[in-house]
């Protein structure tokens, strides 16, 4: 069982997130890859961080999984949120769960990661350029 299935299998949150996300328009334009930047905040140095739906990767000893990007047509008020699954993984130890749920580009503190090192936000939702492509961290 994956600690996404485990902390928040919860479909709802996606419909409600989508209804949110989409007042004026009931096409929705979910993307391939969420794209993140982080910081650590030990070294300050920032990272872009490009997330394939499904797949999972690393930033320090945060693993980051994307459930879903959605991006606001251009016609509308710009906007790109992100379903996220962020968990820490220390030697030796099972993971510990730090964020499950949405996060907006536009207003990241309002669903934030909070990390004494590090800090996660979306910046944008784009369609992967490879049918295969593997994600690029900066580390």
């Amino acid at each position: 069982m994956s600690i996404f299935d485990k902390y928040c299998g919860r479909p709802v949150g996606l419909l409600v997130a989508v209804l949110l996300l989409t007042p004026h328009s009931a096409a929705a334009d979910f993307m391939d890859v969420a794209v993140l930047q982080g910081i650590d905040k030990v070294t300050a140095r920032v990272s872009r961080i490009e997330v394939p739906i499904g797949r999972t990767v690393t930033f320090g000893p945060l693993e980051i999984t994307a459930q879903a990007c959605h991006k606001r047509p251009p016609e509308e008020t710009p906007e790109s949120a992100a379903f996220l699954v962020v968990s820490e993984q220390q030697l030796d130890e099972e993971p510990v769960l730090l964020f499950s749920g949405w996060m907006f580009a536009s207003s990241p503190a309002l669903s934030a990661l909070e990390h004494a090192v590090y800090d996660v936000w979306v910046i944008d939702c784009m369609a992967s350029t490879t049918d295969d492509s593997e994600s690029s961290t900066g580390n």
